[in-house]
């Protein structure tokens, strides 16, 4: 329920003690920020329950001149996120906590308001939930539900009640995709529904199947009258193609604004303040020869040509119109980030703040704006951002003090192209006592390691003596369309060169071992570890979490089947480069202790990539049973990353326990798990 009094909170105590796990996963982390048009600013903050079971939002209001403590606005025990200020000034938000009143439906995120003054009352609900998309001037809001396929959103709750009471989980599939990360595909119509100031529901695309708006991203004009939202139809081939389409809130008319082709697919549509442009992200289709590059193209909705943002090597990640008209970009850049600001006339970019990965843009009318902010050595923390790129923090639970080690930016020459990336190092590291070394090679491969990470946090490593290095290799965001298709299509060899040369040069360092390391990565850096395996000894353990482990098999489960299969093609097609890095072809080489962990959950890595890489390391064992050294910890409620408390840290745990056993000799890791 909401606080009446909404008490201020002390700040929480620094953060420092990086050997306990436990509490460094309990830490409050920033999720989000919102910014209303008179200058309040909240904030959604996470924090793990009790029992580790999962983490729970809540809405803290900020200073935001960043001297006063944060005030915390809500406590219920099903959580509060998604802040968004509605133009009379009350605080919307999305939770499924009880309504008092009865009205909302039971265990399902509805839409509340929080007025200046008063509790908290539900807007609106619906059978499947709701989440808000775009608010209009008028108080009118945008949102999205699902209702089952071939029904209404009038019939839906007594068909959901139907299709529970008999246990019914069957899906009817007519074609491609059938799977989105960790969800099905088929089971649920998505729709777009017009939510009035009084929370009466208008479903804007009664007609829609289970796919065109299954990934949807939409956004309401400010005068209410138009929908811009992703549009996605299947072709041939297995494929989809996303366009933008308007749809008038009136008639429920149609029109294609952006139409997708076999060139380019269209998403991310956002209005301007005034209703003038239309941001849209275009993304060109990969190919066997090319990545796919995002372009931000800005529509002048009165007519005339699109002009695109000149982002240079910016990755963009993140979208906000600002009050004076213009367009705050937020992205990758240069092993770090930065916020640009884009002139919609021409497409001309200047720098507002870098130095930092920033997120959640939110800009005041005033011109002021505010954001998270962080950085490998800090967690997200809100700030505001200021006239010649100055950046104030503002008061919040969740800093994080010391840290056990240095952060140090590192260079190596690889045929003539410079590679970096970040080494942290321990305190107590020097050429007397130096210390192990990680290598660790970041997912993607399109991502960066510039950014705080509660997942694969190398503090933690750090505080236990080990030193990580995390490079920037061929295909990383944040160095244009060169660095993006350097590598490309996906081979490992390159990416492994330019790692290992750079972690060469950092281990001629005195205070660093190369007798004693590891190399660990998920994803895309799993997949890195599988090949690494097959393809060296030099390493005492590798960890690999959601790695691919044979393309052949994985290019046709993947959700991302589709792009996988236009990419790489059938082995026949490309016989070479599926022999030269699918891993399980060096399965009979590998002797490096393996640590394998996956999620069930996962359906853009599938778990049958861990079955398959397990039964191929038990079965090719040459040794007694009690005598092999790769373990397997299985995460059956999980999907491609660890996200339940108590999972990852039992996942840290097992981790950093296996590395300690295989790199620093430490006792063996119990069969029967401690924790």
């Amino acid at each position: 329920m909401t606080s009446p009094a909404a008490a201020s909170s002390p700040a929480s105590p620094e953060f420092t003690d990086f050997s306990d796990v436990d509490a460094f996963l309990r830490i409050p982390r920033l999720a989000s920020v919102a910014a209303s048009d008179d200058g309040r600013v909240v904030a959604a903050i996470q924090e793990a329950d009790d029992p580790g079971a999962k983490l729970v939002s809540s809405l803290w209001e900020l200073d935001p001149a960043g001297r006063e403590p944060a005030r915390r606005l809500t406590f219920s025990a099903k959580g509060e996120s998604s802040p968004r200020f509605a133009p009379d000034g009350s605080l919307l938000f999305s939770s499924a906590r009880p309504d008092p009143e009865g009205g909302a439906e039971e265990e399902t995120a509805a839409i509340w308001r929080l007025p200046r003054t008063g509790e908290a009352q539900v807007v609106a609900s619906a059978a499947a939930g709701l989440s808000l998309l775009g608010v209009a001037t008028d108080g009118t809001m945008l949102a999205a539900t699902s209702v089952l396929p071939g029904g209404t959103l009038e019939d839906d709750a007594e068909r959901r009640k139907t299709r529970k009471d008999a246990k019914q989980t069957t899906i009817w599939h007519t074609g491609m995709p059938i799977r989105l990360w960790d969800h099905e595909i088929g089971d649920e119509s998505r729709r777009l529904v017009l939510v009035s100031p009084d929370g009466d529901l208008t479903d804007l695309t009664p007609d829609v199947g289970t796919v065109t708006l299954h990934a949807a991203s939409a956004d309401l004009s400010p005068d209410g009258t138009t929908v811009a939202t992703s549009w996605t139809q299947r072709v041939r081939g297995g494929e989809t193609r996303s366009s933008i389409v308007l749809i008038d809130t009136a008639t429920l008319r149609r029109s294609v604004l952006c139409a997708a082709d076999d060139t380019a697919q269209f998403g991310s549509p956002l209005f301007s303040r005034e209703g003038r442009h239309l941001a849209v992200i275009r993304s060109t289709t990969s190919s066997p020869t090319d990545t796919s590059y995002s372009r931000l193209d800005i529509h002048p909705l009165g007519g005339g040509e699109p002009v695109t943002a000149q982002l240079g090597d910016l990755s963009l990640s993140d979208l906000e119109w600002a009050a004076d008209g213009s367009l705050l970009v937020a992205g990758d850049l240069h092993s770090s980030g930065a916020v640009l600001r884009i002139d919609p006339t021409t497409g001309e970019a200047r720098t507002v703040a870098g130095d930092g990965v920033f997120s959640s843009l939110a800009s005041a009318a005033d011109g002021t704006l505010f954001a998270l902010r962080n950085d490998v050595a800090t967690p997200s923390r809100p700030v505001r951002i200021g006239a010649a790129r100055t950046i104030s923090e503002l008061l919040a639970p969740g800093t994080v003090g010391a840290l056990p080690g240095t952060l140090e930016w590192v260079e190596a020459d690889v045929d003539g192209l410079t590679v970096g990336g970040w080494l942290c190092l321990p305190a107590g590291a020097s050429a007397q006592s130096p210390a192990p070394a990680m290598l660790w090679i970041h997912g993607g491969p399109h991502g960066s390691y510039n950014a705080w990470s509660w997942r694969w946090c190398p503090w933690l490593a750090v505080e236990r003596g080990y030193a990580v290095l995390m490079p920037d290799p061929a295909m990383s965001t944040g160095y244009g369309d060169a660095g993006l298709n350097r590598g490309w299509p996906r081979r490992p060899d390159v990416v492994y060169r330019e790692c290992e040369t750079l972690f060469d040069a950092v281990l001629e360092r005195a205070e660093l071992d190369g007798s004693r390391t590891a190399m660990l990565g998920a994803s895309f850096g799993g997949f890195m570890a599988n090949w690494i395996a097959g393809h060296t000894e030099r390493f005492d353990a590798i960890v690999t979490h959601a790695g691919l482990w044979a393309l052949d098999q994985q290019h046709r489960t993947t959700d991302a089947a589709a792009s996988k299969m236009r990419v790489h093609r059938h082995e026949e097609e490309a016989p070479d480069w599926y022999r030269a890095c699918s891993p399980h072809h060096e399965v009979d080489a590998i002797t490096t202790p393996m640590l394998i962990t996956h999620g069930n959950r996962d359906y853009r890595v599938p778990i049958s990539e861990a079955l398959r890489l397990w039964w191929d390391l038990v079965s090719t064992w040459d040794g007694e049973p009690q005598d092999m050294p790769h373990r397997f910890l299985q995460l059956t409620s999980e999907n491609h990353w660890v996200l339940t408390p108590s999972n990852a840290l039992a996942w840290n745990q097992a981790v950093l326990a296996f590395c300690d056993q295989h790199v620093l000799g430490a006792d063996p890791v119990p069969e029967v798990l401690p924790w």
